[in-house]
């Protein structure tokens, strides 16, 4: 039987055959210029820019250059085991899809897209607190296959109560909460352009479906707009009553929806949020908790005093902080700082399956895919989402036999060599 690496690959040089090449390029770099240039100016900048000039992103990137993957021969590993065991529950593969608000800036299906490709695939889709459709209708698409919710913490706890609640109720394994966006990083694709797609009613189905948000007060005021409207205002407008799941007709005559992202405005924001509110959160909920952000081994030490169950290192993909310390920098530090005693997931910068053999060397259990599924979302919907796990499956176990590795569960360090005295994290 062919492993999957080499089944995928056949199955791509046969279609070459007849003329066929893939549709979702295979190749990083061109999957992610198709998909940008698919995209409009707005999504390109909201979806690949970072924070700053950006030199976080950069740092991802580089961080799996300092590492190199130390091939073995003869090692007589025909057949690999890709899967993991996470929580209890065994996945095919040791991937799962990250987090990532307003999927409909890349293709009209958003969230019900990668939550049947990452369900077909047996693997986890964390769906975004700033989903582009209720959490229970994402549930729905997925059936019987694993799924957890990422929690952004609202400064109302009676919201962030509901949210868990109903992740609960719609059949949700776990609690992602994400610490490193209590607030927004200083993005300046996004000031350049004047956009945040909250305020045009994108990325906010959870909120606008929660009976908790829709009576909460509206806490700030209307800006007030002076003078005849411009035609951009005017375009902002219809975008936003256009998002309405109600239909625009019912949010021009009831004012819901500009009610609503004033309200949303008003409470999606949380810098004041600190360890002592853990427990509450703690409390209310049955499910496993993550704590998404970690890049200090002290706040992996904290988060285990608080009785977290998983920790993800992770510095948002770079949209954050700039010049922030890059993720696969910290995650030595913060696996030591665990010590085997919960999950440490891994996060920003995965582009193939040598990113993941480093990653998981380097101790993590399994690594969050971020923006390569959104390209594959934007170039092909669902299907584009299903070829890019594929082909990182694929990669994956290419890359893991050729390293004469027979299962990634037992990837370790030796694995590995530095190649420029890369940094095991602060602390």
């Amino acid at each position: 039987m062919a492993s999957v690496g080499s089944a995928r690959q056949a199955a791509i040089f046969r279609a070459g055959l007849a003329g066929r090449r893939p549709r979702v390029p295979v190749d990083p770099a061109r999957l992610e210029a198709e998909a940008l240039l698919r995209l409009g100016a707005d999504a390109r900048a909201y979806l690949a820019g970072g924070a700053g000039l950006e030199r976080t992103i950069a740092a991802n990137r580089a961080a799996f250059d300092r590492h190199a993957v130390v091939p073995r021969m003869l090692a007589g590993v025909a057949r690999r085991d890709l899967s993991v065991t996470l929580f209890g529950r065994t996945l095919p593969l040791p991937m799962l899809l990250a987090p990532i608000g307003v999927l409909e800036l890349a293709h009209r299906d958003s969230d019900l897209a990668a939550a049947r490709a990452a369900a077909a695939a047996g693997i986890p889709f964390v769906v975004s607190s700033q989903a582009c459709h209720p959490l229970e209708r994402i549930a729905v698409e997925m059936g019987a296959a694993p799924r957890w919710f990422q929690l952004y913490w609202s400064s109302r706890n009676e919201l962030t109560e509901s949210f868990v609640r109903r992740a609960e109720a719609a059949g949700y394994e776990a609690i992602v909460v994400t610490l490193d966006t209590t607030q927004l990083g200083w993005r300046p694709r996004d000031l350049d352009r004047g956009y945040l797609p909250f305020l045009r009613g994108k990325g906010i189905a959870n909120y606008v479906s929660d009976p908790v948000f829709r009576t909460l007060p509206v806490e700030i005021a209307a800006s007030r707009r002076r003078g005849p409207p411009t035609l951009g205002y005017l375009r902002s407008v219809a975008e936003l009553l256009w998002s309405w799941p109600e239909g625009p007709v019912a949010a021009w005559r009831t004012g819901e929806a500009a009610r609503a992202v004033r309200r949303f405005v008003g409470i999606y924001q949380r810098p004041d949020l600190t360890w002592e509110d853990l427990p509450f959160l703690r409390k209310r909920t049955r499910l496993k908790i993550l704590l998404k952000g970690i890049l200090h081994p002290d706040d992996a030490r904290r988060a285990l005093d608080h009785g977290i169950d998983g920790v993800i290192v992770s510095n948002h993909g770079g949209r954050q902080v700039d010049g922030a310390i890059a993720a696969l920098d910290a995650l030595p530090g913060v696996v030591e700082a665990v010590g085997g005693r919960v999950p440490v997931l891994f996060d920003s910068g995965i582009r193939n399956g040598s990113d993941i053999v480093k990653a998981l060397a380097l101790g993590a259990g399994a690594v969050l895919v971020g923006r390569p599924y959104v390209y594959g979302l934007a170039l092909a919907g669902e299907e584009g989402v299903a070829s890019v796990i594929a082909d990182l499956a694929a990669d994956l176990d290419l890359t893991l036999g050729l390293a004469g590795r027979a299962n990634v569960a037992g990837l370790e360090r030796s694995v590995l060599r530095s190649t420029a005295g890369a940094e095991a994290g602060a602390g």
